[in-house]
């Protein structure tokens, strides 16, 4: 797909970064185990403070746990990641494993895991779309997570591109990779 081509760096970068976007439109492909477990190998190999590593991803084990999954979602983001074979919940750890005490960087790492799970899900043709949108607090409980130890994050779709025709028309329009700020804007 070379959706990127709207996509101009104003420095150099590798073609990846440019390629990763965000779509709406998932292909109904399932992915395969094997392909999801390079995922989570990508994601494993992020990195953390003091190697923590307090992030844990939540798949869905089964088509029963996919639908409970899909329920968590809003019903903007229901309209269309119900389409993407796969749903997945990205959890961090609120506390250091030794000493229990806060760890104020769980998000940032967790956010580092997610990234290289992007960047690998591109190098596999597949797409991810992160979405804030879903019941947090009902969540927890579909997902038997500790709310104590766990803050959960965000959704992901996970899946191999598909037909944008197949959207709601609103969703159709804005069926294209984002613009991004002007490099200049990033720092000072």
């Amino acid at each position: 797909m070379s959706q990127s081509q709207s996509r101009q760096p104003q420095a150099d970068v590798d073609a990846q970064f440019l390629q990763r976007w965000s779509p709406r439109a998932f292909s109904d492909q399932p992915v395969q185990r094997q392909t999801l477990l390079s995922l989570m190998e990508a994601a494993r190999w992020a990195p953390s403070a003091a190697n923590e590593q307090p992030w844990l991803f939540l798949i869905p084990e089964n088509e029963e746990a996919l639908q409970r999954f899909r329920s968590l979602l809003n019903p903007g983001n229901q309209r269309w990641a119900c389409r993407a074979p796969l749903l997945l919940y990205l959890a961090g750890r609120r506390h250091w494993s030794k000493s229990g005490q806060a760890n104020y960087t769980y998000q940032f790492d967790c956010g580092s895991a997610f990234m290289s799970l992007a960047l690998q899900a591109g190098k596999q043709n597949l797409f991810v779309h992160p979405m804030a949108g879903f019941d947090r607090e009902r969540a927890y409980e579909v997902l038997h997570v500790d709310k104590e130890k766990y803050d959960i994050i965000i959704a992901v779709a996970v899946g191999y591109y598909g037909d944008a025709k197949g959207l709601p028309q609103d969703l159709q329009e804005r069926e294209h990779p984002s613009r991004r700020k002007d490099l200049a804007e990033m720092f000072s």
